[in-house]
């Protein structure tokens, strides 16, 4: 029998919600310190609509399909349990919403507004749900194959895999198909440097994600009697690791250590109710050295073109921490026990698999029948048509 949600559940899940929310000003200013000053308004304008786009799919769509649960079949939904399982979709939309706003960072600069926003509903609506579903809810019955076949279930607490490897790895396909920046890369081989337009607001950015991924980590709870103090002094030590990390593999450059906090958090997600806080210092650590290598490899001699770097940040660190919440959640290394290295594995590789082959359907048939670009002069311009002016004077403030 369910038990009964009183006021203070619902308040604590509607401030978690709350403090992922206020991450989403966090994803904005990263991206606006990021990419050059021409494109910055519409950078703040992709965040703020992609989230309603999301909020959109999610209740009519998303929701139903990870959760099985309407609001329109059963209206005691509305003020059963104080509400509970209101705000509950709402803390869970927050981290869907991720989805389209770990993607806009990748393929900033120079894709069309319309599509991107098309993008969004399709994959907050249902290839992200899809996979959210199998592990956070049992779906298809693949987590009680995997306890019984394996010995247990794929565990990731607060979604390094669920949320931000997802989201990194259907970024990839898409940033593939649409293509480097225009002079980003010349044809003899040359890189053109295009840094970060504003450090302050990139630190700004981060500073926002780290303070909301409190929230985003401590709150997956969803209830009061579950939350754990492990899982807050893992988030921090992991944030050390992954920023002291960057500190050192990246040369002390400003844009990798605002981004080894992030690194860090993001590997730390799957086992931080599990970990000892050594282990999570170590996953941090090796997330945040891992970030700025495969950046550098990446933008450097595989020439991807990904702006702010979501598929290594996210990607790559958010697998590598639902393959560390099988290392180190281990009693043999100071964890709680409970996991399998192996299930990890299985379960990290089927949240690659899913979000790479639904970035290639959705971004593929976008690009095959609307486009995904810009066409050169509005990206010469920093401008998407799709986004009407205000005025003439924002016009020249903005320089879009």
């Amino acid at each position: 029998m369910e038990a009964v949600k009183s006021g203070s559940e619902v308040l604590f899940v509607l401030l978690g919600g709350i403090m992922v929310l206020a991450m989403h000003a966090g994803f904005a200013f990263l991206e606006l310190g990021t990419v050059r000053k021409k494109n910055q308004v519409n950078a703040l304008v992709k965040i703020l609509t992609d989230f309603a786009v999301s909020t959109i799919a999610y209740f009519f769509v998303g929701y139903s399909v990870a959760y099985g649960i309407s609001f329109f079949s059963d209206a005691q939904i509305l003020s059963a349990q104080n509400g509970y399982a209101l705000v509950r979709f709402f803390f869970l939309l927050t981290f869907a919403a991720a989805i389209p706003a770990i993607v806009s960072g990748g393929m900033a600069e120079r894709a069309r507004f319309s599509p991107q926003l098309a993008a969004t509903f399709m994959l907050v609506g249902l290839i992200y749900p899809f996979y959210e579903g199998i592990v956070w809810n049992g779906n298809y019955g693949i987590q009680d194959w995997l306890a019984a076949n394996l010995g247990a279930r794929f565990h990731d607490f607060a979604g390094s895999v669920v949320v931000h490897a997802v989201g990194g790895w259907i970024a990839l396909p898409a940033v593939l198909l649409l293509g480097p920046r225009r002079g980003r890369y010349t044809r003899d081989g040359m890189i053109s440097a295009h840094p970060p337009s504003n450090i302050p607001f990139l630190a700004l950015g981060a500073w926002i994600l780290t303070v909301g991924w409190f929230g985003f980590n401590v709150m997956s709870a969803q209830l009061i009697e579950a939350v754990s103090g492990l899982v807050a002094v893992n988030s921090l030590m992991a944030m050390v690791g992954g920023t002291l990390a960057a500190l050192v593999v990246g040369r002390n450059d400003p844009g990798f250590i605002h981004n080894g906090p992030l690194a860090g958090l993001v590997s730390v997600c799957a086992g931080s109710d599990l970990m000892h806080p050594l282990g999570a210092l170590v996953t941090g650590a090796i997330a945040g050295a891992l970030f700025v290598q495969m950046f550098m490899v990446t933008q450097n001699r595989w020439k991807i073109d990904d702006v702010l770097g979501v598929w290594p940040l996210h990607g790559l660190c958010g697998a590598w921490g639902g393959i560390a919440a099988g290392i180190f959640g281990a009693k043999a290394l100071g964890g709680l026990g409970g996991v399998s290295l192996t299930v990890q594995l299985v379960g990290t590789l089927g949240g690659v698999v899913v979000a790479v082959l639904g970035s290639l359907v959705v971004y593929g048939l976008l690009k095959q029948f609307v486009g995904l670009r810009l066409d050169p002069e509005a990206e010469f311009n920093g401008a998407d048509l799709s986004i009407h002016k205000v005025s003439a004077t924002a016009e020249r403030e903005t320089n879009w």
